[in-house]
């Protein structure tokens, strides 16, 4: 599992770059950085999945990905696949969006 969430922090980190520099190409590198970082904090129940300064996603022990109603409350209305199917949403925007044509 922490391969997986390894994983899908890079690839939030890497979307939400590719969104911000063709949004704001002349966006502060440092601010960039800043806004692409994510940062995954283990939990009781579930993990949660920081990205720049807010929460973002919450994942539970089976894999499931789901939004936040507030930092650290999940929000399990809004579900977004598992750590298995994250290729098939896009995770740069703000929220994850299922792609039309998966990968």
């Amino acid at each position: 599992m922490k391969d997986k969430l390894k994983r899908f922090a890079e690839l939030i980190s890497a979307q939400t770059e590719e969104r911000i520099r063709a949004e704001y190409p002349k966006m502060n590198e440092d601010y960039i950085a800043a806004d692409c970082r994510v940062n995954v904090k283990p939990g009781r129940k579930y993990t949660k999945v920081d990205v720049g300064s807010s929460g973002k996603y919450m994942v539970d022990a089976d894999g499931n990905i789901f939004g936040i109603k507030g930092y650290g409350v999940v929000h399990t209305g809004h579900r977004y696949g598992t750590l298995d199917t994250i290729d098939e949403y896009l995770w740069g925007h703000y929220t994850g969006v299922k792609r039309a044509n998966p990968l």
